[in-house]
């Protein structure tokens, strides 16, 4: 792709989302995440390749659905209170029809289908953007109306948790794992929304940090499917040594960066007096922890086809950029011991 090109679609994404970061309108927030989706889709579209495009249709109908149907109750809402304010939603139909439209925007069970399928057809780059950068401007109007009915958050975040742990266990294509991985994070910050909302920002920054490690480490190793990373250590021996540990700490084990937010929303679910969807989600958790152990084990522990232009590339000097993926994956694995740190920042 043209630079000129993809630097006005990379400004526009950027400006997209700091327009609905800005806006107190509802009818702003509705044009930055208008023009978030706009300038995405040339991205996912660029390789010309007919999964490709069928990924961008997809994209595009589903965004386009999410969109009108913000716009439809941002509009309902201005007729029956006489106001645009975002913090100022009272009525709870319009209130319930945004949160929906927000969850389809980003992905949540059950209006999760369309996000696998999207993933699956593009490449680690632009499905890493889609996974990260895209969901921050639904969260931050997610955040601002701090919806009042609790049980529709709860119902979506346990929905995401159990759908993001069962559909990613038979699955063999990478970028559909992480597609799962995806929404079953997003239900535990949907999870605890409405009662804490910096610990929901926290477990954003963290999955961002994991993710990012994540697709850093496929897009290196070039792999898009559980049996091509057989053939990583080859590529990269060191890397395929800690990789294992970014995946569990995806995972969300001790002593491992993932853990840090799941032990904090579930202690604060706890505090609730939510005991039952505490628990639901942990065990959800660990239908999640199969799948990124399936993975470790593919990349560690078993062997591909020994050859000698199997063993090669590790001997050739490789000139990728690392100094992202080193940063990611220290942060991705041993950022737990500032937990008391977090917690005092949290508070304040």
């Amino acid at each position: 792709m043209n630079p000129y090109i993809l630097a006005t679609l990379l400004m526009g994404l950027g400006l997209g989302t700091t327009i609905t970061f800005a806006s107190s309108h509802w009818l702003l927030a509705w044009m930055g995440l208008e023009m978030n989706t706009l300038a995405i889709i040339p991205l996912m579209a660029q390789h010309h390749h007919p999964r490709a495009v069928e990924a961008t249709t997809k994209y595009f109908l589903t965004q386009a659905t999410a969109a009108a149907m913000l716009l439809f109750a941002s509009t309902t809402n201005a007729w029956l209170t006489g106001q645009w304010d975002i913090q100022q939603m009272s009525h709870p139909l319009p209130l319930t029809l945004i949160t929906m439209a927000l969850a389809l925007k980003i992905g949540l069970a059950p209006v999760h289908s369309w996000l696998p399928e999207v993933l699956q057809g593009l490449d680690l780059t632009t499905g890493l953007i889609l996974s990260t950068w895209q969901k921050l401007a639904p969260f931050a109007l997610l955040l601002q109306i701090q919806p009042t009915s609790s049980a529709t958050l709860i119902a979506l975040g346990v929905a995401s948790t159990l759908v993001g742990g069962w559909g990613g266990l038979n699955q063999t294509q990478l970028r559909k794992i992480l597609a799962y991985s995806s929404i079953a994070h997003l239900g535990w910050m949907i999870l605890v929304l409405q009662f804490a909302p910096s610990l929901t920002l926290l477990t954003l920054l963290t999955y961002f940090v994991m993710t990012l490690s994540t697709f850093l480490v496929f897009k290196l190793n070039n792999s898009t499917t559980v049996n091509a990373l057989a053939t990583s250590w080859a590529k990269a021996p060191a890397l395929t040594a800690l990789t294992p540990l970014i995946l569990l700490s995806l995972g969300g084990l001790p002593p491992l960066t993932g853990f840090m937010p799941k032990w904090l929303i579930l202690q604060e679910l706890t505090k609730q007096d939510l005991a039952l969807t505490a628990t639901v989600a942990a065990l959800s958790a660990l239908l999640s922890l199969y799948f990124y152990l399936r993975l470790s084990y593919a990349m560690t522990l078993t062997m591909s086809p020994n050859s000698i232009a199997g063993t090669t590339p590790w001997r050739l000097p490789s000139t990728r950029l690392t100094l992202p993926l080193a940063i990611t994956t220290t942060s991705a694995m041993l950022l737990l011991p500032i937990t008391p740190a977090t917690l005092a920042l949290l508070s304040l």
